[in-house]
This record gives structure tokens, sequence and C-alpha cells, in this order.
């Protein structure tokens, strides 16, 4: 065969193969030697590697609104946030090179602040203001006289400027009085500013219709003693009436007195009084002091009696306590109404139609009763005097009709704030237990300089009302009769109820009931733990036990063991309800018979059951007392003041470590 003549032999290809390397080999040594020489031109620089282009910046825009501004200096603005105090510094507006200022001073102001990067680069200042006497408050808007109604912007703001600077809500705005500016902005609130807070004088109540059978009216009839203004119509078209006394005038849904706005039936005399023809209390057909307001709404009318603190309490205290107790009792009293009234007064509970209370037992019972002049006594001797706790705050002057000879303490409402109540304790009612406080070193009794109280609870006394959670001992207890307990012989110091035939049905409806208010304390057994569920059945009964006692042996949680479920009834309130049949009478210790009752007297009772083939047929209670048990009793406090002790004495007794301070000092 012929040969390839470009056909290379080994030796040949080895001369190739070398001649190659010996090519990359010269090649790297002339690259090492070109970087050499650039080193040795221009020294230990390195070429840099290209940069990208940076991305242009994007501020950060927030705008928060309705801060309140306290001050502005050469560094920036201090506020108040949510809060808390913070501060900002002034930024560049609109790549300028000075820092924004304002035009003017931004001291003490709500505004809008805009921030660019975390600085400060507008202010929206809101100074367009209103001040007036606030009528009523909701979710809303407020209404403030010679305004109307104004909404409230989603986005406002509150601030309390008094004392220590605070946030706020629509809900602390004082009903009835000027204590607030108003931050307008587009015809909304943006900015509440409680400005002051100042001694209050007049009280607003809500006067329920006939036989308390709702809070609004249909037809209010009213008339006055002497002669009568009525005024109405719009706040820039008010109109005015003048009517004689006596003349009748009723205000139907459709009458032209509500065309806009509120109506106001004031008297034209001081000493006149607002009569209201067709509501009916005790006392026949009531007049009121001060001045009515009407404001309709679309399920009723609303009829709010404007009156003085101290002539409100010339008809509370009457109502809420016989007027021939003594002296001292009715100035107790006087001073727990005074204080009751004005916490409410604070803290409205009708700010929706402008009230702090109504006239019903949800509050105090006003005007129920005719005024008395033992009782308008005491309210002039105690004149402005409210009882604080030792931090300053406003006193929950709870009270009651009649203790067992013992009393309990707040937690008996399963409220988050019970346990911080400490000045009110579970203690013994006796001449013994009062005597041994009082001996404590201190100056009984309300003392004109300071209008303090003295005397401190026993050491024994406390430890008393805990033995008594103990089922053995508050059976010994509320099974006999202490002599030395001062309402030993009241008629509702002991009492009996007996339940022959156990009504299963209302009982199961009466459980429901309470779940629906309050379905944390209805429980029923599940798993071996008690939960929160509907109540769905009982079936046959086995047994109904108290469970757990409260301080004082007040009875706490109810144990209801039953064919189809096991239920626990917590609260003494609730266990009240439970337990009362709506048609057994409670039989009091004088023998007296009181008939069907919407509750048990008290939560003081011990149960045994009646049982036939292993179920309960029926039950009974021994108990004692009349009323929850937490503050002052009111028949304690009458023989106590019997006994000898002062207004001061019976409140230092009932509310350890109070003070008495006259409001208008």
């Amino acid at each position: 065969m012929k040969k390839d003549r470009f056909h290379l032999s080994r030796s040949q290809r080895m001369q190739l193969k070398a001649f190659i390397c010996l090519l990359g080999f010269l090649l790297i040594i002339l690259l090492l030697a070109g970087k050499l020489i650039g080193v040795l031109l221009h020294g230990s620089e390195t070429p840099q590697e290209e940069v990208p282009p940076e991305e242009p910046h994007i501020p950060v825009v927030e705008i928060i609104h309705n801060i309140w501004i306290l001050e502005e200096n050469e560094e920036g603005i201090l506020v108040f946030r949510d809060g808390e105090r913070d501060s900002f510094g002034w930024g560049n507006a609109g790549g300028e090179e000075q820092a924004y200022r304002p035009g003017e001073p931004v001291r003490e102001q709500i505004a809008d602040v805009t921030l660019t990067d975390g600085l400060v680069t507008e202010i929206k200042l809101k100074k367009d203001k209103i001040n007036g006497r606030i009528l009523s408050v909701d979710e809303t808007g407020v209404e403030v006289e010679g305004y109307g109604k104004l909404p409230l912007a989603a986005d406002c703001r509150g601030y309390r400027l008094y004392d220590s600077l605070e946030m706020c809500t629509a809900g602390d705005i004082r009903i009835g009085y000027d204590f607030t500016d108003l931050c307008l902005e587009e015809g909304k609130i943006c900015g509440i500013l409680l400005a002051k807070e100042e001694a209050m004088d007049y009280i607003r109540v809500l006067v329920k219709a006939a036989d308390y059978s709702g809070l609004l009216h249909a037809e209010p009839v009213i008339t006055a003693d002497t002669d009568f203004t009525i005024t109405y119509g719009s706040y820039d078209d008010r109109k005015t009436e003048l009517h004689r006394a006596g003349e009748e005038i009723t205000f139907s849904g459709d009458s032209p007195y509500f065309e806009s706005g509120r109506v106001s039936v004031v008297p034209d005399v001081l000493t006149g009084k607002v009569i209201l023809k067709n509501v009916n209390r005790s006392q026949g057909t009531p007049s009121y002091r001060g001045r009515m307001e009407l404001l309709q709404t679309k399920e009723g009318i609303a009829v709010i009696n404007e009156v003085l603190l101290e002539e409100y309490l010339y008809s509370v205290v009457p109502s809420e306590m016989p007027a021939g107790y003594p002296a001292e009792a009715l100035k107790a009293q006087a001073i727990c109404a005074r204080t009751y009234a004005y916490g409410h007064m604070e803290h409205a509970g009708y700010p929706q139609y402008g009230a702090h209370v109504d006239d019903s037992t949800s509050y105090q019972v006003y005007n129920n009763i005719l005024e008395q002049e033992s009782t308008t006594t005491a309210v002039k001797e105690t004149y402005g005097l409210l009882l604080h706790t030792a931090d300053g705050a406003l006193a929950g002057t709870y009270y009651y009709s009649t203790s067992c000879g013992m009393g309990s303490d707040a937690n008996v409402w399963k409220t988050a704030a019970a346990p911080l109540i400490t000045y009110l304790r579970a203690k013994p009612l006796s001449r013994a237990a009062m005597a041994a406080a009082m001996a404590e070193p201190s100056s009984p009794g309300i003392t004109e300089a300071s209008g303090e109280t003295g005397g401190e609870g026993s050491e024994g006394s406390e430890d008393l009302g805990e033995a008594f959670r103990e089922e053995a001992a508050f059976a010994e207890f509320i099974l006999s009769k202490n002599e030395d307990d001062f309402e030993a012989d009241e008629s509702w110091y002991r009492w009996t109820y007996e339940v022959k035939q156990l009504d299963g049905d209302r009982m199961l409806e009466t459980l429901k009931k309470r779940y629906d208010a309050n379905s944390a304390l209805i429980l029923t057994l599940k798993d071996g733990e008690y939960v929160s569920e509907e109540i769905r059945g009982l079936g046959d009964i086995r047994e109904i036990y108290v469970a757990k006692r409260g301080a004082g042996g007040v009875a706490d949680e109810l144990v209801i063991e039953a064919e189809k479920a096991t239920y626990k009834v917590i609260s003494e309130h609730n266990i009240r309800y439970v337990l009362n049949d709506g048609k057994t009478s409670v039989v009091r210790q004088d023998g007296r018979k009181s008939g069907a009752m919407a509750l048990l007297p008290s939560g003081f009772f011990v149960i045994s059951t009646g049982k036939k083939n292993g179920n309960v047929i029926g039950y009974s209670l021994s108990g004692g007392g009349f009323g929850h048990g937490v503050g002052m009793s009111q028949n304690g406090a009458k023989e106590m003041a019997k006994c000898g002790w002062a207004a001061g004495d019976i409140l230092a007794y009932f509310y350890e470590d109070c003070v008495i301070k006259c409001i208008y000092e």
C-alpha cells in the first residue's frame, strides 16, 4: 500500500508536542513579564473592578395623624404619641439644603406630621377648635351645646392635658360640662383635648318610664308647679315658649318640638319643680328639682333631669335608707351615695343620652320616696364629702341592706379589678369587732381639718373571714345566733327557704339564662374538666352542693350533678338566681314570710337536699342577711349609730384605709 505523504512518524509527533509545549511556556513568561512591567511602571495599584451605578434613593414617607406636639426647638419637635413621648429632627423638604422649619409656633398643638426618612418635612396644624357643654357621646360622635352632633373622625385621637399627660377617648369626656376642647377637620372631630378637671356640681339623671318599665318614654306629659319655659329648635334658631304653672304639655313622637335638637323645660324660678304627670313612683306622681331635657330617639323619648348633686341626694338618701334611721347612719349613707354618684359623673352610665345615671336600682333609687327633713339634713351636714381610697381615687362605696353578722369582699362579682379592691374586706359585724378596730390609735370620725376617718379593721376580722371559707366553720356560724352581732335582732339576720318539690325545667331555663348573661360563669363538666359550653339538659338531679365558698362564707361555686350533665354555677349572684324557684316564700327569723322573689335574699347559706330513689326532689336553705354582703350594711350602720359611733367611724370600719374629703375645697 502507498504511504500518505502527511503521515508523521512517532519521533516526529513527539518533536511536535515538545514544540507546542515550549510555545505555551514562552507565552506564560510573556504574560508575567507584562504584568511585572505594569507594576514597575504604575506602582502597587491594581485595576478596580467596574462598580455598577447606584439605584436612585426612594425616600420613606410617613404621615402621623393627629399627634400632640409638645414643643419645638432647633433640633426638631417633641411629641406625645400612643402614650409615649418621642422626638423627630428636622428634615430637608423637597431636596432643599436648609432644614424644614414651620412658619409659626407649633407648641401644644394637634397636627398631622409628615416624616421623610424619619425626619420632619411638613406639619399641618389642626387649629379649628370649639368648646361647649357636652350633651351626649356615643361611638359615632359628640353632641355639643350650640353646635349639635359632630361626627368622630376614624383617626381621631384624644389627650388628657391636666395632671399627667395621657391618651384618652371620647368615653372620658365629662357629660354636661365644658371641660373639653374639640379639634375639627372637615366638620369631623379629629382631636379630643381634656383641658381641665374641676369639681362638678350637677348630675344628669335618666328618668325611667312608669313603674321603671323602660329607659324611654312614648309620650311624656310635663308641667311644673311654677311658670315654666320650653326651649327647642336648632341652635341657630332656638325658639322659646312660656307656659303657666299647671299647664300640661304632651311631647309625642311627631311633635314639632323635636324638629331639631333637644328640648328643655325649665321652671322660671330656682325653687320650681318639673312634674312628670304620667310617671308613677312610690310617692305618687313625682316632681323634680332642676331642669328637664327631652331627646327623641328611634326607640322613644329620653327624659333627662339635670339637677344639683346635693339636691339629687335629697331624693336619693330617703329612697335608699329609711328616714327614721339615726342621723349618723343617714350621714354615712349620704357620703356613700354622693361618692357613688360622683364616680358616674366622671364616667357616665348613659353617654349616648347624655345622662350619668338612671333613677332605678341599676344605680341609686332617685325620687321614689318624698324628700324628708332628716335625710336632707344629713346631706347638708356632709356637703361635698366624698370617700377616697388611700391613693386618692374615689372609693367604690357599695352597700346593701342587712348582714348575717359577716361581710364579704369584692371578689363576689368575679371582675378583673375585684382582687385589687383591698379596702373592702370580709369581716364580722359585731360590737366586739368594731370596738377592737376603733381602739387603734387614730382620730375616729370626720374631722373638720382634714376630713379623714380613723380606725382600721382588727387583725382577727380578716382571719375569721378566711376561716369561713371552710364549710364546717361557716355552717356552725350560720346555724347559730351571735347576740353580739349588730343585726342579730333584724328580721333578715337569719332566714330559711324550703323547696319541697324541685322544678327541674325551671332550673334548666334559669341555667340557660345565666349562661347567656355570662358564659364564663356557668360551666359544664367534660372529660374531667369544667368548660364553657351551651346548657343542653338536666334530667334527674343527683346532687346539689356548695363546692366553694368565698371570703366570709358566701357561696361562690355551686355544683349541680344531673343525669345528663354536671354544671358548676359561679358567683353568689348566679347561685341566688338558680336556686330560686320563683314561688317559694322566704321565712325570716321573726316568722314573717316574703313571697316569691327574683333571687334569694343572699349567698350566705348552707343547703341540704331531700332525695327519693337517689334523686334530689327538694332542698332547703338556712341562711342570713339580705344583699350581696360587700361594703356597708345599712342596718349594720343603723345599729352602729345607735351604739354611739359617728358617720366617720362607720365608714372607716366598712371601707378600710379610706379618707373623707370635700370635693369643693
